[in-house]
């Protein structure tokens, strides 16, 4: 089984409060942030949590 974006969103939406909609709006607008800082170069370093990186 695997966490998925609508998985995330619901956790959101159940845990913090926000309305599905606005969950769904901040899952993807961080998803699309990490995408276009990968696309530039950039790793991503979540501390606690791990390192995204695009290997060549």
């Amino acid at each position: 089984m695997a966490l998925t974006k609508e998985k995330i969103i619901d956790s959101i939406y159940d845990q913090v409060g926000l309305s599905k909609s606005q969950s769904r709006t901040v899952v993807e607008r961080l998803l699309e942030i990490m995408k276009q800082s990968l696309e530039s170069g950039e790793d991503i370093l979540i501390s606690g949590f791990g390192k995204f990186v695009v290997k060549e």
